[in-house]
């Protein structure tokens, strides 16, 4: 090489040299210092938010399930309540409480529900003796029950006593049966007429009934043993 070009070349390197002194940086600090203009903002705060959000959100879905389960009890609590029977749901017999031999007076009256819910009888059935002008009246003495809850197939029974010593006997072949409305919030349905157990007996006006009980012996015994 000649002397020239080598005195070109020293000239040159000293001419860098000299402008990175006079800037009082290294080269690899002025890499340094523009890293951070062109990097990216830092995205850490975004997923710490979006983190707290995800783990709110499930606390929406207990609060629904605490309603339902609210409503769900109260609807049970509400199914609890049972309808008053209506005529279509029962089904009557009537039997002679006498022993054979004997003048009939006393008969028991049983309810039958032949439907396939439970239902509900309260106060007493409208039974009326043959031609009588109006339903035999409640015994004297006895009070009103609680209503009978009849679940499909169950049985409730009120006890009629066909005289009680009065004037104006008649003759009695038929016998109807009505629920009447007992809680007076509708016209009562209208009376079926049921299989008597004998042919004839008579009935006077002291003719009573007792409220719907639910055995037997309750249903009996205020009228058998007056």
């Amino acid at each position: 090489m000649g002397a020239g070009a080598v005195a070109a070349l020293l000239t040159t390197a000293a001419c860098g040299s000299g402008d990175a002194a006079a800037d009082g940086s290294k080269p690899s600090d002025q890499r340094s210092a523009s890293a951070p203009a062109s990097s990216p903002a830092p995205s850490s705060p975004m997923p710490s938010a979006s983190i707290s959000q995800s783990k709110g959100t499930p606390s929406a879905p207990a609060q629904a399930t605490t309603s339902k389960t609210t409503t769900a009890k109260t609807t049970g609590d509400d199914s609890g309540v049972v309808d008053l029977c209506t005529m279509a749901d029962l089904s009557f017999t009537v039997t002679n409480y006498d022993a054979p031999g004997e003048p009939v007076r006393h008969l028991m009256l049983v309810a039958t529900n032949k439907g396939t819910e439970k239902c509900d009888v309260q106060s007493f059935p409208d039974v009326t003796l043959g031609n009588a002008k109006r339903p035999a009246p409640p015994k004297q003495g006895t009070d009103p029950q609680e209503p009978i809850t009849l679940a499909p197939g169950e049985k409730a029974y009120a006890g009629v006593l066909a005289t009680g010593g009065q004037m104006d006997t008649y003759p009695v072949t038929f016998m109807t049966v009505g629920l009447g409305s007992p809680g007076g919030e509708a016209e009562p349905e209208k009376p079926v007429r049921v299989r008597m157990p004998v042919t004839s007996f008579d009935a006077d006006d002291g003719q009573r009934v007792t409220y719907w009980a639910g055995t037997e012996g309750l249903a009996m015994r205020p009228i058998t043993q007056s």
